[in-house]
């Protein structure tokens, strides 16, 4: 294998289960084996596909998950300042179809890596170049008695879409980091994805050497997993080594949280150490009900919410093939759901940074701008199921990368004249006439509650919060709205961030004498 000192052993013929282990333990008797591990097949992600889907999808009415206000990205910001140019993205995953429509000139030479015929669907066993999606159909008990029928899912080219598809030539979808090449790496197929396969793909992304396979001519900056675990399953060594591997060869890895709803820690491939873990989202910038959570995760991005929250909201959209089998000449319109969806705008965001930054990041710096940079959950996320750090920016992130303070895009300086808060003191006699406002500042501790109110005096005030950016009532992260003076915003400790928090009072009407107030 590719994966440092990693062998595969093959039996000659199929073992019970019970001499399986006990080949197993014979094997990790001799003093010269360090780890002995079953080659565990690992899968796709269940995925919510769009019941229907429109007749021509746009942009601006489709892909809420880029310019939402409350679930976007903040794309549109950032694409002012980067489109990763320059940056190439590995996609570890079905492949993705040849000659994609509104793909190929984004799409550098990859490489198939899945070794057995009847799950790559190719004519012929052995890995081959190229890592084209030529299928992952299958009919019922094609994979093992009990498996169900299922279409081609084209989940490597949705992916893919997501973080560099063609923008701006007027066909069907937008991509994120639309400047950036990607190298497709099929490990996935009809049966899902041998350990082997993976590990080795990951090896060969990254420009690492694998036996018998052609050098990666395209080494991956950032590399997108968007697979994992069907079980709790903590990380096996065979894969840390190869995470290890293409962390030192200079490749950032992001993966999918997963769609189990559970703790993230306890699956593959969250359980791994130096990956970005992503969680997934919804419209409404909540937490998606499939996505895991907890202290793995270190961000969210949008994954759509499928049919609780409609339809298009309720997916992301790319371009897919329109074949059930193999590709067709057809492409359409293809909405999904999940972490797989959420993982490719994290990785996307990662080499926008990438592109603009004078010296590229390693995974721990890019882990860290990420996380300092995301947005505050605009709706609740409980304590017991966190989602990281917020919602991933990518203005925000391409703005930390080139060394610029957020502005609010109404101002003429990034340093806005606000009145600056100190904790815990209470700033009286604050007035604020009708449609007017006033700006204040406060300089938050990681991980404390923090807390804004005002009370007291005359009139009707609104406020408005944002993180490194002064809100307004059209854009902001958080916002109270009570009739009267006594607003108050609360923030959980586990989303609040080091930095500085900017609250915009805003009379509703001429009010006066309000006392505001910070606590954390």
């Amino acid at each position: 294998m590719g994966v440092p000192g990693w062998h595969v052993v093959q039996t000659s013929r199929r073992l019970s289960r019970r001499e399986a282990e006990a080949f197993m333990r014979e094997l990790a008797a001799d003093p010269s084996v360090a780890h002995v591990a079953a080659d565990e097949v690992y899968v796709l992600p269940h995925v919510e596909e769009a019941s229907e889907r429109p007749d021509d999808p746009r942009y601006g009415t489709n892909q809420w998950h880029f310019h939402d206000p409350l679930g976007g990205v903040n794309a549109e910001a950032a694409w002012d300042l980067a489109n990763g140019d320059g940056v190439v993205v590995a996609v570890i995953d079905t492949g993705i179809v040849e000659n994609h429509e509104d793909l190929q000139e984004n799409v550098l030479p990859g490489y198939d890596f899945i070794s057995s015929a009847s799950n790559s669907r190719r004519p012929q066993a052995g890995r081959a170049p190229g890592g084209w999606d030529v299928g992952t159909w299958r009919s019922a008990g094609y994979c093992g008695a009990g498996t169900a029928a299922r279409n081609s899912s084209w989940h490597g080219s949705h992916v893919a879409g997501t973080i560099a598809q063609t923008t701006d030539n007027g066909l069907r979808y937008a991509g994120l980091a639309h400047g950036a090449r990607v190298v497709p790496v099929r490990v996935l197929g009809a049966c899902g994805g041998s350990a082997q396969d993976i590990a080795d793909g990951i090896i060969w992304a990254s420009g690492g050497t694998v036996p018998e396979v052609p050098a990666n001519e395209h080494p991956a900056e950032i590399i997108n997993m968007s697979l994992g675990s069907v079980s709790r399953t903590t990380c096996p060594a065979l894969y840390q080594d190869a995470i290890d591997t293409a962390v030192a060869n200079g490749s950032i890895i992001v993966v999918a949280a997963g769609n189990d709803n559970d703790q993230a820690g306890l699956y593959t491939m969250s359980s791994c150490d130096k990956v970005i873990s992503v969680g997934a989202t919804r419209v409404t910038g909540g937490k998606a009900i499939y996505s895991s959570y907890g202290g793995r995760v270190d961000l969210s991005a949008p994954g759509g919410g499928g049919s609780v929250d409609g339809n298009p909201e309720g997916y992301i959209w790319q371009t897919i093939n329109a074949g059930t089998q193999r590709p067709t000449a057809e492409w359409k319109g293809g909405g999904m759901t999940g972490t797989s969806m959420a993982s490719p705008h994290v990785a996307a965001v990662a080499a926008m940074v990438q592109s603009v930054a004078e010296t590229p990041l390693d995974w721990q710096q890019m882990r860290d701008l990420l996380v300092e940079t995301s947005r505050p959950f605009p709706a609740f996320v409980s304590v017991d199921m966190s989602m990281g750090a917020g919602i991933v920016d990518a203005a925000a992130a391409v703005d930390r990368a080139l060394g610029n303070a957020r502005c609010d895009g109404q101002s003429d300086s990034c340093n806005p004249d606000a009145v600056v808060l100190t904790r815990n003191v209470s700033q009286a006699g604050v007035s604020v006439a009708k449609d007017e406002r006033i700006v204040f500042e406060y300089t938050a501790e990681a991980g404390k509650a923090l807390t804004f109110s005002t009370v007291g005096g005359t009139g009707d005030v609104s406020m408005y919060v944002g993180f490194e950016a002064v809100p307004t009532a059209d854009e902001h992260a958080f916002a109270s709205r009570r009739p009267g003076n006594r607003e108050v915003v609360r923030i959980d400790a586990r989303q609040v961030r080091a930095g500085t928090y900017y609250i915009t009072l805003v009379g509703e009407s001429d009010a006066a004498n309000v006392l505001i107030e910070a606590r954390q």
